[in-house]
């Protein structure tokens, strides 16, 4: 009887400099038919990343040399490939900072193999759909779904996956895009914080509301001219934000 060979689900890059969770990781991950490349510093994480080409990074915060903070902030000028941020419990500055340089997601040592496999999963589907969208847009209740959404001086090009405003490129990491098209898309309308986070996280994201504080925050050091008195991105005190052009 011949063996039937697995097909693997995706590559994942998994750096972390504890070679012992290093292991156990790499282990539970191709148990799950990833393949895996594995790093313990950043200047090889950002290596591999560009040799490697994987679906997905695992990247810890505290690495030798460039911590992890920073081989996502390069990475985010380079690609969009989903990343996972492990950070030390208690450390809600490592994942604030994480996310507004545009990680996709954080899990917080310790943690259970279960749950950041969960994470994965979950980021990973993400990122597909992202990329295998629908090819006929519709409408729906939630606003219009063109493929290019004009307001006021802002363009979203959803096929480019590109905002401009008054004809400038915005430079925005994938879940600030995300974000802001999808406000823009439903200008006017109030989104509680946790509506926005099953939007563009999606239900089965484990982080916080404070996610999207972080993110809007972000976006409005872009796109406000005082971002201190934002005009676009407004705060609806006690429920949300919404989006004026």
């Amino acid at each position: 009887m011949v063996e039937q060979t697995k097909v693997k689900v995706g590559k994942v890059l998994l750096v972390d400099d504890d070679k012992t969770l290093l292991d156990v990781l790499r282990y539970n991950l191709e148990k799950e038919n990833y393949d895996v490349v594995t790093a313990s510093d950043g200047a090889e994480a950002l290596e591999l990343a560009r040799a490697e080409n994987p679906d997905l990074i695992i990247l810890d915060v505290m690495l030798p040399g460039l911590d992890g903070l920073e081989v996502c902030r390069i990475l985010r000028k380079e690609t969009t490939v989903p990343i996972v941020m492990l950070t030390a419990k208690g450390e809600e500055v490592d994942r604030v900072v994480g996310l507004e340089l545009g990680a996709d997601d954080y899990v917080t040592k310790p943690f259970s193999v279960r749950e950041l496999l969960a994470r994965v999963r979950a980021t990973l589907r993400r990122s597909q759909l992202k990329q295998h969208p629908s090819s006929t847009p519709s409408a729906n209740d939630e606003g219009d779904e063109s493929l290019v959404i004009e307001a006021g001086e802002f363009r979203v090009d959803v096929l480019r996956h590109a905002i401009s405003r008054k004809g400038e490129h915005l430079q925005l990491s994938p879940k600030e895009f995300e974000l802001l098209a999808f406000l823009i898309r439903n200008q006017g309308k109030v989104f509680v914080r946790e509506t926005l986070v099953e939007k563009i996280w999606g239900y089965d994201y484990e982080g916080t509301a404070r996610t999207i504080d972080v993110h809007i925050r972000s976006l409005r050091t872009k796109i406000e001219r005082d971002p201190a008195r934002p005009e676009h991105l407004i705060t609806i005190h006690g429920f949300g934000y919404k989006f004026e052009a």
